[in-house]
């Protein structure tokens, strides 16, 4: 499927980019799926200007009324759900499974969902004071409420790891509490974010409360980020881009949403099933070809179940088919670009050279086309080492055995690794004392823990500690998130 070429979209109308437009490349065949526009820096900042000039109406709009755009743009989702999965498909190098369930299917649930948001309540009544006569006044009673109110207008910058559900999480509640958008998708796979806008649109959207920039120049993420219309930036990427971003928006005090980088410690204590501990690490070699940050890709295994684990790590590695998203079967597609599968590589050599042992992958696959990474195993690691210390974001795991003296000990030592690290987004523990595995997981500086599973709660508050983020979203959080809380006081 070709996506044809696309233009931006600012205040309401679609626009030629001032840069002309460049090819977004499939990763499993290296054809070209469509041109996406090169936004120009004035372009950006036109459509920054637009959002902001948009944002009174939006803001007074009522909530039924957010809520009917929000509901339709989903029915508008749905009914081309086909065309849209194929095309995400094609510029992600996602599975089928992966682009219909993962990435469409999540994108049309949030919008949903964020229709029904726009209905929460925004106001909380306070307990009332009362005040003695003083140097403020009479004696008497203060009554307040605290309402949560749009932060204003709000820059998302999405990832590239899903074209669909990451720009709805962004896009969606923030236009629920009131606020206008303007997107900076990756510039790896834009058009499914094109898609998106125009389904927007279809639904009645006023102009400028949703705008679309996409480019390759580094300039155009700036000019999102520092043009003093912006209020608000939330941004799902790497730490380094976030650390970069955060610091533009520390200088004018810019409200920041960050989802940054992961290295998910799986912490498997002697005590686990370890065939469902494999179950859960293993979806780090498929889920996105491992290009996800909240994989379990740090192994942190107790020594007399360590053989036993890295064995059925390589078992499952093996089984699993890598090749063409399209074709039935596959469960690896490949990662994102040519780029990022050397990154990959490297790692895993540098691995090798830091004295790890390669016990599954560790070898370009044998296809003609496309950018793929073997499902890699890289046992025998130290902490100490770049591949266990990094984001690598692909199919690569890493585990470490500890030793231990008792129980007591085993969950110190394993905490203490856990933590060893610039990263805290989500862990996770297996253990069969279900009791032993929450003492754990209370004690790991992560903004989640998967207690025996990696499923997630899509009402559960996302965000990491330190270097993984600022902030959390999802759920009601997130319309939290992208809201100011304004303090209403009166004389009772």
């Amino acid at each position: 499927m070709s996506g044809g070429a696309r233009r931006l979209f600012i205040g309401g109308e679609w626009v030629e980019p001032d840069g002309g437009h460049y090819e977004v490349v499939n990763p499993a065949t290296e054809g070209v799926v469509g041109l996406a526009p090169e936004a120009g820096g004035e372009q950006v900042r036109a459509a920054a200007a637009a959002a902001r000039e948009a944002f009174a109406g939006w803001s007074r709009t009522t909530p039924e009324e957010r809520a009917g755009i929000l509901s339709r743009a989903a029915a508008v989702l749905r009914r081309d759900f086909a065309a849209h999965a194929e095309l995400a498909q094609a510029e992600s190098g996602a599975t089928t499974a992966t682009a219909r369930g993962m990435q469409v299917a999540v994108a049309v649930a949030r919008f949903e969902r964020y229709a029904k948001g726009a209905l929460e309540p925004v106001e909380a009544a306070l307990p009332p004071q009362i005040h003695e006569a003083g140097p403020m006044g009479g004696a008497g009673v203060v009554g307040a409420v605290a309402v949560r109110r749009p932060v204003g207008v709000v820059t998302c910058i999405t990832s590239y790891n899903n074209p669909w559900a990451n720009p709805a999480g962004k896009v969606a509640p923030a236009l629920a509490m009131g606020n206008t958008v303007v997107v900076k998708p990756a510039p790896q796979d834009p058009l499914s974010v094109y898609g998106m806008a125009a389904a927007l649109e279809e639904a009645g959207v006023p102009p400028g409360v949703v705008n679309v920039v996409s480019g390759t120049d580094s300039a155009v993420g700036e000019a999102a980020v520092a043009s003093p219309d912006v209020d608000m930036v939330s941004f799902t990427g790497s730490t380094a881009v976030g650390q970069r971003i955060g610091e533009v928006c520390g200088r004018d005090m810019k409200r920041q949403l960050m989802e940054l980088g992961g290295k998910g410690a799986a912490i498997v204590l002697d005590d686990a099933d370890l065939d469902a501990a494999v179950a859960g690490i293993g979806t780090t070699f498929s889920f996105y070809s491992g290009q996800i940050c909240t994989a379990p890709t740090r192994v942190i295994v107790q020594r007399g179940v360590y053989e036993q684990l890295v064995d059925k790590l390589a078992a499952y590695a093996a089984y699993l088919k890598v090749g063409d998203p399209v074709a039935p079967g596959t469960v690896v597609g490949p990662v994102i670009s040519a780029a990022h599968r050397d990154r990959v590589e490297a790692y895993v050599e540098d691995g090798r050279k830091e004295g790890a042992r390669v016990v599954a992958g560790g070898e370009r696959p044998a296809l003609d086309k496309g950018f793929y990474v073997a499902p890699t195993l890289l046992a025998d690691c130290t902490h100490d080492m770049r591949v266990v210390r990094e984001e690598i974001f692909g199919p690569v795991v890493v585990v470490v055995p500890f030793d231990a003296d008792g129980p007591e000990d085993a969950e110190e030592t394993a905490i203490a690794l856990a933590a060893d690290s610039d990263y805290g987004l989500i862990d996770y523990v297996w253990s069969g004392d279900v009791a032993r595995a929450f003492r754990v997981a209370r004690r790991l500086r992560a903004g989640g823990v998967g207690v025996n599973t990696i499923a997630r709660n899509m009402e559960a508050p996302f965000g990491g500690f330190k270097k993984s983020g600022v902030g959390r979203d999802v759920g009601s959080y997130a319309l939290h998130a992208y809201s100011e809380l304004q303090s209403l006081v009166w004389p009772g």
